[in-house]
Parts: C-alpha cells; sequence; structure tokens
C-alpha cells in the first residue's frame, strides 16, 4: 500500500479511536467521590497499608490519607487515581491551594485547589511535610 494512501488512514483512524473515546466519556478526569473510593484507590497502591482516616476535597480532586505507615494522598492521573506517602515531602502555598512536592520522579509535584476554607484544615494536617 503506497505511503500517501497509509499515512492520512492510520491519522484518520486514530482520531477516529480519540473522539470514540471522548464522546463515550472515558477523556473525563477521575474524581474521588467520597471516602470510599479514596480508600479503594489507596489501597490498589498499598494493598497492605489499611487507611485509618480519609481527608476529602470538597471538589473531589484529592484526598489525604492517614495510615499506620504515615500520610499519604491520593489524587486522580487522567481518567485513574494514584497515590504516594508523603514521606520527605516538601508542601507550599500557592494562590489556588497547595503545591506538594514528592521526592518521586514519577510524581514529583501536586498541585491541589482548595477552598479557602479547607485551606486552614489541610495545612494543619500537613503541618509536619512544610
Amino acid at each position: 500500500m503506497p505511503l500517501s494512501i497509509l499515512l492520512p488512514m492510520v491519522v484518520i483512524g486514530i482520531a477516529m479511536i480519540a473522539m470514540l473515546l471522548h464522546l463515550l466519556g472515558l477523556s473525563r478526569p477521575a474524581t474521588i467521590s467520597d471516602s470510599k473510593t479514596a480508600r479503594a484507590a489507596w489501597l490498589r497502591e498499598f494493598p497492605d497499608h489499611t487507611p485509618t482516616r480519609v481527608t476529602l476535597c470538597k471538589n473531589h480532586s484529592a484526598a489525604l490519607i492517614e495510615t499506620a505507615h504515615g500520610h499519604g494522598i491520593v489524587w486522580p492521573m487522567g481518567a485513574d487515581t494514584t497515590a504516594r506517602y508523603l514521606t520527605n515531602a516538601q508542601v507550599a502555598h500557592s494562590t489556588t491551594g497547595l503545591r506538594i512536592d514528592l521526592p518521586d520522579y514519577t510524581a514529583p509535584h501536586i498541585h491541589l485547589a482548595l477552598a479557602p476554607e479547607e485551606m486552614a484544615l489541610w495545612r494543619d494536617k500537613l503541618k509536619d511535610f512544610a
């Protein structure tokens, strides 16, 4: 098959797949709707570290997890969630919430958009890392 035919077929095919995924709603970022969802997301990453307390963001974009092994965070990464411990994390305040810098090259920065009224709660829970 000539390249002049094959290349447009591949490009159009990929575009159609992307459009279909978007129309089916599979391109939406994940949300953490409740503490049960946050616990399940945490246990997918750390099955032996059961959460003892979960604190959700009001916009359902992250959850602070407390375990017997320390604090962690669950947040969406695309259409799925991921979780990390906050060991050796640096927490800084930003204009829209908090920025967490992790010592992990796979997820070096987390930007949390927090409402002003929940900033104090999260700041208090993360004071050991700031």
